[in-house]
């Protein structure tokens, strides 16, 4: 007996990672239904050795469904998650419309699985941002271990984080640099090409970002209200794959060879770390992949007990739509949901 499934969004980048990654991890699934807006309807999408004709996402009805994995925008999730829960469809969201509502859940398996349990009150799960789901992987088995007191980081986030228009402008910036045509910046603030840009979503009143806020306000409520977090996040010309510079201050001393081999251990990370010519991970090397991927774990001299490392993932996938499926196997593995109708 398998399980209904709605792709919200399956036609974006996301969408058709969580197409691909269900298959890959073998979900129990009985029918996989794509749903996108009435302009993408008929368009044609992949799951397995199977090919599936997109329906509009305003015209099913979820009454039969048991998970709605949404990657289709804050203002449809806004719009639509509630009502899908409402007719008793689990969503698991990848948008930031309800990470911060105390009601659902905000949800990295290997730091907060616990949480889960919280669904029923709306009948839905945030998925965080896709720079705070990598770092929190990194930092929940140090806080564990020597209880995180500050984090500082830097984010250096693909144009991939943008969806397929960030994706376009870059090549086609790129294209134009190289055959001296005239270089169009629509999607980002300023030219991405050979460049990087300190600003990612809109200025708040301090000064900071919405992305550097979601940062801190994700991880405080997924690792610890207590932990300070500050964060810088710039946009590079990289297409597929979040980088960060983290500095982390513990209550606890430990050092860089306690932390890299707790990290060794750690459920999610992979440590590539040689103090030598490329011992080291960089986003092209984690397109594709499902680790976070840590290096240069060193002992910060200036403050007790601080040390710093850099921190890599796919961001289309555990950012978004590997975290959303590990989201959905927590469901059915914990027996927390069964499927609505026995498979034909």
């Amino acid at each position: 007996m398998g399980f209904t499934i709605a792709i919200a969004g399956a036609t974006g980048n996301v969408g058709r990672e969580m197409l691909d990654i269900l298959a890959e991890r073998g979900f129990p699934v009985d029918t996989i239904v794509p749903l996108a807006s009435r302009r993408s309807v008929g368009q044609e999408v992949s799951f397995g050795d199977k090919t599936l004709k997109v329906q509009a996402l305003e015209n099913y009805d979820f009454s039969t469904t048991d998970i709605c994995l949404m990657s289709a925008g804050g203002s449809v999730s806004k719009e639509w998650a509630p009502r899908i829960g409402a007719a008793g469809c689990v969503v698991i969201d990848n948008s930031s419309a309800f990470r911060y509502d105390p009601d659902v859940p905000l949800i990295v398996p290997e730091v907060n699985a616990d949480a889960i349990e919280g669904f029923t009150k709306k009948n839905i799960i945030a998925n965080p941002n896709c720079s705070t789901a990598q770092l929190v992987v990194a930092l929940k088995p140090l806080h564990d271990a020597a209880t995180i007191k500050r984090v500082v980081v830097a984010t250096y986030q693909s144009v991939s984080g943008a969806g397929k228009e960030g994706m376009d402008e870059l090549f086609a910036q790129t294209r134009a640099v190289y055959v001296a045509d005239p270089v169009e910046a629509k999607k980002f603030t300023k030219r991405i090409a050979f460049n990087v840009i300190p600003h990612i979503d809109a200025f708040m009143e301090d000064g900071s970002t919405k992305e550097e806020w979601k940062v801190m306000a994700e991880t405080k409520k997924m690792l610890d209200p207590k932990i300070k977090v500050t964060c810088t996040a710039v946009r590079v010309p990289v297409f597929i794959g979040h980088s960060e510079a983290v500095n982390i201050e513990f209550e606890n001393e430990i050092t860089a060879d306690q932390a890299r081999e707790i990290l060794r251990e750690a459920p999610g990370c992979l440590v590539v770390d040689k103090h030598e010519d490329g011992g080291y991970t960089t986003p092209y090397e984690s397109a594709g992949e499902d680790a976070t991927y840590i290096s240069r774990i060193r002992e910060d001299q200036t403050v007790d007990n601080g040390l710093n490392m850099w921190v890599v993932s796919d961001n289309l996938r555990k950012g978004a739509a590997l975290n959303t499926v590990q989201i959905a196997e927590i469901l059915v593995n914990r027996g927390l949901i069964t499927p609505k109708r026995q498979a034909a």
